[in-house]
């Protein structure tokens, strides 16, 4: 089974038709959501028997070539294979140009359609003229670019890296130009020198009051920028070492990919029409990673942590994911949500802020144990992890899993006992280790 059921999210097809045009305008005006071919109307997997790379590259034909506007940016197309059964999952995000419509037919009841509940409808010219009338017009492909002498060697090298082909038309297929044939914002954002700031601030504390380093990775192609804040990060993410029973564990201060979701997320969303770019902050405590422009207008903060999908810069995301710094449409606020929870966003009127926690050498050793504010020494403290994971390990077993001799471990234990942290309760054999609580009051 698929795991969901046909709703006003999810369209279940058993092969590919001529209504899917028509089904993907309906998710372009409505919410976004999913279309899965090779899934019949129970949800059942029957998978496809076909060339289903060829059916692939059909069906990312059809939606670029037959809807207007472009719906570059605004979709994936996923091969899936569950139990050795492939089939389709095509996910559209809601678009910002509405109303999304038929090529050949216009803004009409002939070529606007709209999802109600499980099913599609023609939308009313009133709701057609209605949607006209709020249609982003300011995007950054109609924004001229300050600068119109502009290289894009760097972002030409990403894309070979990938196997694309790089022809005349490259630049055009991007939409770097507005409909006069200047350089717009897309294209200055993306070229080899630009002006536009991508800011990184180190401090030392839990305030912003001792900044320790201050980068700028921006000036450059905003493919590079983010790929260098994302080697910032990942060199920032300290491993630490939580010595628990049977093994030590190697922990990390935070989960890089979900930090990374976060970076491309606040990139990708930032709204750039207002020249102000998203700021990556790293405290001794947490990551703080802020971007411009608040939730979308159609927008909910249910559904945006839900995971649906209203890319405010279409054109940014469609390279971003040609690029595979977007992984599929809709997942990095779920994964982000999965590793922290909803609380580490916070909503603002002109901008969205993730806080990440980190983990530190700290919080690794005493987030189970209350140590006292007696001087132990690590030996000591791996010592009482390790009973507090298993109350009755042997000397001889925290011998070997600390790797000091047996003495070294006999020798801290009198001094914990000594000092009323560590009591042995039961026989020698049978008994258990027990770890005084802490009395405040002493």
């Amino acid at each position: 089974m698929i795991g969901v059921i046909e709703d006003y999210r999810n369209e279940f097809k058993l092969k590919l038709t001529d209504k899917l045009e028509k089904e993907v305008i309906s998710f372009l005006n409505t919410k976004g959501g999913n279309i899965y071919i090779g899934v019949n109307d129970d949800g059942k997997i029957i998978g496809l028997d076909c060339n289903v790379d060829e059916l692939q590259k059909e069906i990312k034909d059809r939606i670029k070539n037959n809807i207007v506007p472009s719906t570059l940016g605004l979709f994936d197309c996923i091969v899936e294979n569950t139990d050795n059964k492939l089939y389709i999952k095509i996910v559209v995000a809601e678009g910002i140009e509405k109303p999304y419509y038929l090529r050949g037919f216009g803004m009409s009841i002939d070529g606007c359609f709209i999802r109600v509940g499980s099913s599609i409808q023609s939308m009313s010219n009133e709701l057609i003229n209605k949607e006209i009338n709020k249609r982003t017009r300011n995007s950054l492909r109609n924004i001229i670019s300050p600068v119109q002498d502009l290289s894009f060697s760097q972002l030409k090298i990403y894309y070979e890296e990938k196997k694309y082909k790089i022809n005349s038309n490259f630049l055009k297929q991007l939409e770097f130009f507005t409909s006069d044939g200047k350089y717009n914002y897309l294209a200055y954002l993306f070229s080899d020198n630009n002006t536009v700031p991508i800011l990184f601030a180190k401090y030392d504390g839990i305030t912003s009051t001792n900044i320790i380093q201050n980068e700028n990775y921006g000036g450059c192609s905003l493919i590079k920028a983010a790929k260098q804040i994302l080697s910032k990060l990942e060199v920032e993410n300290k491993t630490y070492t939580k010595i628990t029973y049977p093994e030590r564990k190697e922990i990390k201060s935070f989960d890089y990919i979900a930090v990374r979701e976060a970076v491309i997320n606040a990139i990708v969303h930032n709204d750039w029409s207002y020249e102000c770019s998203p700021k990556f902050e790293l405290y001794s405590d947490r990551i703080v990673i802020s971007s411009n422009g608040g939730l979308a207008s159609e927008m909910t903060k249910e559904e945006f942590l839900q995971g649906f999908s209203l890319p405010k810069n279409k054109e940014i995301m469609r390279i971003f994911k040609d690029l595979d710094l977007v992984e599929q449409m809709g997942t990095g606020v779920l994964r982000i949500v999965e590793s922290y929870d909803t609380n580490v966003f916070k909503f603002f009127p002109n901008f969205i802020r993730v806080s990440i926690p980190l983990k530190n050498n700290s919080f690794i050793n005493n987030k189970d144990i209350n140590y006292y504010n007696f001087g132990l020494n690590q030996i000591q403290k791996s010592i009482l992890e390790l009973i507090n994971d298993k109350p009755n390990i042997t000397q001889h077993e925290l011998s070997i899993l600390l790797d000091v001799h047996i003495r070294t471990i006999q020798r801290n234990i009198k001094v914990l006992t000594t000092n009323n942290i560590l009591k042995r309760v039961g026989a020698t054999k049978k008994g258990i280790w027990v770890i005084n609580k802490k009395n405040d009051e002493n």
